[in-house]
């Protein structure tokens, strides 16, 4: 019932910036948490950024200063502003969900392309 709906990837130069959305319908809790994940070529997938209904946010290291996750609870979407892109944020990003006593649910992801 649950389904995650993404956008906004694709290819841009270092320093560039992209914005992924992420439409969710048929989340009955309102508890959930959203968050943003990717995975590169043959590494592990990882945390992004996460947010909360309650829109306490959360950020990787690696990512802090330059993304922002964003959500609007009345639409059921989230957003992930990228900017000053780096050739190692190339990966397949996905829209995750999760709500107590629920399994994740992942959206189908969007490819992010960061040339040098």
């Amino acid at each position: 019932q649950v389904q995650l709906e993404e956008s906004g990837g694709g290819s841009v130069q270092t320093g560039g910036s992209l914005r992924l959305s992420c439409v969710a319908s048929g989340i009955m809790s309102d508890r959930h948490v959203m968050g943003w994940y990717r995975q590169a070529p043959g590494k592990e997938r990882e945390v992004v950024a996460t947010i909360t209904s309650g829109l306490t946010t959360y950020y990787a290291e690696s990512v802090k200063g330059r993304f922002t996750i964003s959500r609007d609870n009345t639409e059921n979407t989230v957003y992930l502003q990228m900017n000053s892109l780096k050739p190692e944020d190339t990966a397949v990003y996905y829209c995750n969900t999760k709500a107590p006593y629920t399994p994740n649910f992942w959206g189908q992801g969007t490819q992010v392309t960061v040339s040098s």
